[in-house]
């Protein structure tokens, strides 16, 4: 499934179990390579999901006539 097909927990997940395997610091440079580039495919993906949430926040506050951070 491509990145752009999944959900940001899922994609999170798969960011975690990346970020691991660097991090334990056993793998081949090829490997390792492989894992960063991927890993930057699935943050970029990861970003994205969060900015469309954060535009769909904005929309529904602007289409109900409030404001992130307003006081009543």
């Amino acid at each position: 499934m491509a990145e752009q097909d999944q959900t940001y927990e899922a994609l999170f997940a798969r960011m975690q179990e990346i970020v691991a395997a660097l991090e334990a610091g056993e793998l081949p440079l090829e490997r390792a390579l492989a894992l960063y580039e991927e890993g930057m495919t699935v943050a970029a993906a990861c970003q994205r999901l969060l900015d469309e949430a954060a535009l769909r926040v904005q929309e529904l506050q602007s289409g109900a006539g409030l404001r992130l951070g307003a006081e009543e």
